[in-house]
This record gives C-alpha cells, sequence and structure tokens, in this order.
C-alpha cells in the first residue's frame, strides 16, 4: 500500500475519533473527571515518547545535519506556540472555563487549525517511511481522544445540540485528511523534499505534550492523583517506544 492510502486511511481515522467524544452523554461527570486527566498524561507521554523515539532519530538518519534537525524542531515548537497566542484558547484547558456560543465556535476553528497542521506534519512523515508514520499517527491519536472528549462537552455546554456538536467536530476532524492530501499533492507536483516535516512535526508534538498536556496534569493536591497521572504520562512513553523496537 502507497503512501497515498496511508494518508488518506489516516485521515479518515482521525476524523473519527471525533466521535469519541459522544462518549460524554453516556458517562457521568464523576466517572468522566476521573478518566480525562489520565487519559490527558497518557497522551503527553505518548507525544513526546514519539518525538523522542520515532522522529527525532529518523529524522537524523534522513537529513543528517543534527543543527538543520534541531532547528526544524524549534521551528515547529514556535509555530504552535504562535498558532495558541493567535487562536488565545489552549488545548484541554476547557473544564472550568465560563462557557458562550461564541467560544465553541473558536474552539472548532482553533481544532481545525490544528489538525491541518498536523495532518501535515503526519502525512509528510507518511512520504518518507510508513512504519513511522504509523507511530507518528499514534502518537497523534492518544491525544486527540482526551481533547475531543473535552472539546464535545464544550459545545453541548455551550449550546450546541448533540447532533450538530458531532458533525462539526467530524468537519474539525476532517481538516487532518485535508493536512495530509495537501502535502501529498503537493510533493508529487512541486517535488518538494518533505523530510523536514519530521523534526517540525517532533517540535509540534513536544510543545502539546509540555506546554499544553503536562500542566493540566501536575497540579493535583493528592499523593494518589499523582501517581496515576505519572503513571500515566510513563505508561505512554513506554509504549511509544516499545512501538519503536517493533516497527523497526
Amino acid at each position: 500500500m502507497n503512501a497515498f492510502f496511508w494518508i488518506l486511511g489516516s485521515g479518515l481515522l482521525m476524523s473519527a475519533i471525533a466521535l469519541s467524544g459522544s462518549i460524554t452523554l453516556v458517562l457521568k461527570q464523576k466517572t468522566l473527571d476521573k478518566i480525562l486527566l489520565p487519559l490527558v498524561a497518557f497522551a503527553a507521554g505518548s507525544l513526546i515518547g514519539g518525538a523522542l523515539f520515532h522522529m527525532l532519530p529518523v529524522a537524523i538518519e534522513q537529513i543528517g545535519d543534527t543543527h538543520l534537525v534541531f532547528l526544524c524542531v524549534a521551528g515547529g515548537f514556535i509555530a504552535f506556540l504562535a498558532l495558541e497566542q493567535f487562536m488565545h484558547w489552549r488545548h484541554c484547558h476547557r473544564k472550568h472555563v465560563d462557557l458562550k456560543e461564541p467560544v465553541t465556535y473558536l474552539i472548532l476553528i482553533a481544532d481545525g487549525l490544528h489538525n491541518f497542521i498536523g495532518g501535515l506534519a503526519v502525512g509528510g512523515v507518511f512520504l518518507i517511511d510508513i512504519k513511522l508514520g504509523i507511530s507518528t499517527w499514534l502518537a497523534a491519536a492518544a491525544h486527540e481522544v482526551p481533547q475531543e472528549l473535552g472539546d464535545f462537552g464544550v459545545l453541548i455546554k455551550g449550546g450546541w445540540k448533540k447532533r450538530k456538536a458531532l458533525l462539526f467536530n467530524v468537519i474539525s476532524g476532517l481538516t487532518f485528511l485535508a493536512g495530509g492530501m495537501a502535502v501529498y499533492f503537493a510533493s508529487a507536483e512541486l517535488e518538494i523534499n518533505t523530510d523536514f516535516l519530521i523534526p517540525f512535526g517532533a517540535g509540534d508534538f513536544i510543545y502539546i505534550g509540555a506546554s499544553d498536556l503536562i500542566p493540566q496534569v501536575n497540579k493535583e493536591a493528592t499523593i494518589r492523583g499523582n501517581i496515576i497521572h505519572y503513571s500515566s504520562f510513563v505508561m505512554g512513553l513506554a509504549l511509544l517506544y516499545v512501538l519503536s523496537q517493533i516497527l523497526k
């Protein structure tokens, strides 16, 4: 199977993950509160593990110039910093916000742009190495699940009907596919070298994990809660390390 079908399939699956938010309709709030932060911690470990154990080693091997690799990592990091500052919204920081309808549109716009850039990065990785693309997608997907749970709850609380919230969440997720297709056809038509997207994507992953997700799980007041969140983070990190060995 060539890169086009991998990008297409991974994009459609990422959009389907948006449906995971509907779980919030059947879970009690107390249950959701218990699982959401451990999921966020697991996602943080997965993203950082994907960057450290998968993307950076391959980027150094493919590009060769270590300084250029880390310059691209820095570029990915500051690109997402700029994105967040522009959108005035931090992913997964929505639990205690006083929600109003305009804010829900801002969430969808920010998520759509975030997914599009993620699609560019993951699609570029698939063009270079299918196995690396799979592990990169898995790390990105781990982040999407807790985010979508939060997003869907925000839309419902912000006055959206359930079906409309699901539909627009899926549409927002489809921008991941759009990003993947954009980089695929741009590479084919313009013969663009997409190697730089691997370290650029690694910078994105490190930023999201370290800046967006970890701050949400390191403020727990109880020892038990801290142990659960720390263990979840390490599990995410360990899973991506194991995958890096399996997919060699």
